[in-house]
Parts: C-alpha cells; structure tokens; sequence
C-alpha cells in the first residue's frame, strides 16, 4: 500500500477503550528473554486491573537471535491483531530494534477500516511515523517491559497511560529549563525517538513537521551521533516551518575519548532556528517517569521562564 509522506486532514482518533474491551501484548522487534516474562505478566496484571482483557502474540517470547522470532513470526502477530475487529489496542511489549522490518510487510487495510491504538516508544516510533501518514493518530507511552520499575516509582507514567487509552483528558505542567526559549504554539505533535525519525529519512515513513510541533527522545547515544542525526533532520527541513521543538529523555548520553564540549541542549539549539520555541526536560523517553503523549494530536504548548505546559485538544 503506497502511503504520502505527509497527511493535510485531520487525522483519526481510534476508539477509547471501554471496560471489557481486548488489548494484545506483541513483540515487534527485540527479544523478549525470560528474564522479562516477569514484567510482561505485570502488564497483563496492569490492564485486566483496568477492567480491560490481556491477549498474547502467539510468538511473544520466540527468538531468532537479537529478534523476537523471525521477521514473519513478528509480522503475523502484529498483523492478526491489525485484523481482528475484537482487538482495540496493540501494546508492543519492548522496542529495541527491528520494526522497521516490518512496515513494508504488513497490510493495514482492515486497521484503516476501523483503526486502533498503536502503543510504544523508542523502536516503535517506525510504526508511529509510518502510521501517522496513514492518517491515524497513535499513543507514545510505557510498553511491557517498563513494569520492570515498581509502580508506586512510575506513577505518572502509569496514570497517563490509563487517562488517554480511555480518553480521559491529560494536562502536563514541569519546571522550565534555563535552556527553554519561550513562547506559546499550538499544533499537530508528531515525533518520537530520534535515531529512528533520522532512519525513516527519504522513505515513505518519513513524516512532515511542516506547522507541527516536533518530539525527539534519546538513549545511549554520543553527542556527536546525537548531532549528526539533527543535522540529517535540519537538511531534510524538519525544523524549517516547524512550530516548535519538545525535548524529551536525553538518557545514558556516552562518553566518548574525545570530549564533545557541551550539553545535548548546545546541540539542539544550534540546529533549531532561533525563532522557534523549544522545551527541554519534558517526561517522556526511556527514563522511568514517561508521559503518555499523542502523536498526532492537536496539542497547545506554552513555555515560559518557570513553568512549560503541554495539553492536548480533546
């Protein structure tokens, strides 16, 4: 299925979940080892304590090397929960690496018929790019694998979840950063972790930032990859009519044996035009307090010396 690189309607709110509806647990890319079946179990816990049913991917804890089965075992879990009308949401179990196997694979003609929630972050962000431009809005939150933290350690990560998989309204207030530039915007969020955004580059999964707001998170990157992968999204033109820029986690940023100079923050200000506002340290990425967010939803974001707030069009 051909899809456009950028989408102009508005784009489609799958159904909130109701008590007694039916989410799937799949595993799109990494491997789910044993060590993690723990945690995935305490999702389950999480949403049946919701009111909500648990299903499994039938190949959820299979392995073929760094994968979570094959490319066809991954394929087919994901694409039986696509078609099966009983399923409202798919919740990916972890990222890591290997979704973008899989676009080109699928078929989301059935979803489009009666769309459902994509859940996920990091890896994951090759099916919200994807997605988007297939005109469907999609949930930015915990996965499986983030049980992995007590929930009396992640209760924000955990309620925010709850709130947009049932529709309930979500506000965010946080502290400014002195990095902040200030401003008030309104606009479509689009986003997710960068080394994928820079991934989907020049593919029909590539999404327009065009009068959107833009969120990127990271994970153990050096700051000169960190760089190099702005500097491929500002040639692209991501940030040439964008509204403005919400940084998530920056996390476990690597030392190299040359010393970069200064902060992940230096390095996004130097690629974002010095007109657009920009939002440093907000709760979402691969740090235990994740806020859910909606990726292609109409959010209003105002930053001012000390307080930012995010909130989104109900």
């Amino acid at each position: 299925m051909s899809i456009t690189s950028q989408t102009k309607a508005p784009l489609v709110t799958p159904a909130y979940l109701q008590k007694g509806d039916t989410i799937a647990i799949v595993a799109p890319a990494g491997i789910l080892k044993a060590y993690k079946r723990p945690d995935i179990e305490k999702a389950k816990a999480l949403a049946e304590s919701w009111g909500l049913k648990v299903v499994y991917g039938k190949n959820l804890f299979s392995q073929d090397n760094h994968f979570a089965g094959t490319d066809e075992q991954r394929c087919q879990d994901f694409q039986d929960a696509l078609d099966n009308p009983n399923i409202k949401a798919i919740w990916c179990g972890r990222g890591g690496y290997g979704s973008v196997r899989l676009l080109d694979k699928l078929d989301f003609s059935t979803f489009l018929k009666q769309p459902k929630w994509i859940v996920g972050y990091s890896d994951i962000t090759a099916f919200h790019s994807h997605i988007h431009n297939l005109g469907v809005e999609t949930l930015h939150a915990m996965m499986g694998t983030s049980m992995q933290d007590k929930p009396e350690d992640i209760p924000h990560t955990i309620e925010s979840f709850r709130k947009v998989l049932f529709g309930k309204p979500v506000r965010y207030t946080i502290p400014s950063s002195s990095y902040n530039r200030t401003g008030k915007v309104s606009g479509e969020l689009v986003g997710g972790n960068l080394a994928i955004l820079s991934s989907m580059l020049g593919s029909t999964s590539q999404i327009s930032t065009d009068n959107k707001i833009l969120f990127i998170e990271e994970v153990g990157e050096y700051k000169y990859s960190i760089d190099r992968m702005l500097l491929s999204l500002k040639r692209a033109g991501y940030f040439k009519n964008v509204k403005a820029v919400i940084v998530g986690g920056m996390t476990k940023t690597k030392k190299n044996t040359t010393p970069w100079g200064g902060p992940e923050e230096e390095i996004i200000l130097d690629v974002v035009p010095k007109d657009i506002p920009v939002l440093f340290n907000f709760p979402a990425g691969h740090d235990p307090d994740n806020r859910a967010l909606l990726l292609g939803r109409e959010a209003e974001v105002t930053i001012t010396d000390k307080v930012a707030t995010v909130v989104f069009r109900s």
